[in-house]
């Protein structure tokens, strides 16, 4: 029996792979193409989230599942036959990659299908760790050169603020429930966790971080959201795909993206250190390579 891994060559699923194969763990991938590259020992399966048939064959033999699906306009469909082709092939071990305060942001597509998704799960009682993720401090890495450059930081998260979380760590707590769930004698009650950093980072604290980081002034650019779904079209991204991170950063504006109290400590307790901070990622983007 074996780990199989949905969205294994993504930010996310490619940390959650290495780490299994770490662990020494039994691990195939789910790739579209043969020939990517993976970790010694983890064995390649051809499929597509899309492809019913290719799901079916992949989760033969698969005792634990980690279900990440990327942004797309049919992110509900091809969750939902996920999860449900998993119910038929016997799975009863689960990790499902989410997002923080999904309730909330009712309006933001991507935010509605993962929303969508957990309700199934609930509603059916799968034995699911759901793992629901804060704005990734690693989607600040393609504007630094801006932040450098023009001495902005240019993201409109606005002023309520993200608690946000360092990938690496999303990724440590994903490996640790899958192994704690497959290490299981039993299938294990379903779960929610909140995965956040160690503080509320705005716009502005956001900046005043690389500022103090570079030794110069980086200004807040501000809350314009249409500026940056147009900055998204002109780097070539699909008009619903740029529409749908416009809304986000509207969402996170009006709401934030903040987690129960205690989240964080829970996450350091699972991780048997504390989550990495925002501070701590810039430093690391700056030291000389």
């Amino acid at each position: 029996m074996s780990i199989l891994v949905i969205g294994a060559t993504g930010t996310v699923g490619s940390l959650v792979v290495q780490g299994l194969a770490r662990e020494g763990a039994d691990v195939s991938a789910l790739v579209r193409k043969a020939g990517r590259p993976l970790p010694a020992g983890v064995r390649p399966v051809i499929g597509d989230l899309t492809d019913v048939a290719s799901l079916r064959e992949a989760m033969v033999g698969v005792r634990t599942l980690f279900l990440l699906n990327a942004l797309a306009p049919d992110e509900v469909t091809q969750s939902l036959q996920a999860l449900n082709l998993a119910r038929e092939a016997g799975i009863q071990r689960i990790v499902y990659l989410s997002v923080i305060n999904a309730d909330l942001y009712t309006g933001v597509p991507h935010f509605a299908g993962k929303l969508a998704v957990e309700r199934m799960i609930e509603t059916q009682n799968l034995p699911v760790t759901i793992l629901r993720p804060a704005y990734f401090m690693q989607n600040d890495i393609g504007i630094q050169t801006v932040i450098e450059t023009y001495g902005v930081f240019p993201m409109p998260i606005g002023a309520k603020g993200c608690e946000m979380v360092d990938v690496r760590d999303i990724a440590d707590l994903a490996v640790a429930e899958l192994l704690r769930r497959d290490r299981a004698p039993h299938p294990l009650p379903r779960e929610t966790l909140e995965v956040v950093g160690p503080e509320l980072i705005n716009g502005p604290a956001a900046a005043a971080v690389w500022a103090q980081a570079l030794g110069r002034e980086i200004h807040y650019a501000g809350d314009d959201v249409q500026g940056f779904e147009a900055q998204l079209l002109q780097q070539g991204l699909p008009g619903w795909m740029a529409y749908d991170l416009r809304l986000m950063m509207s969402g996170i504006q009006q709401f934030g993206q903040i987690a129960a109290p205690g989240a964080a400590g829970q996450l350091a307790q699972r991780l048997g250190r504390p989550p990495r901070s925002y501070g701590a990622f810039v430093a690391e983007r700056l030291a000389p390579r």
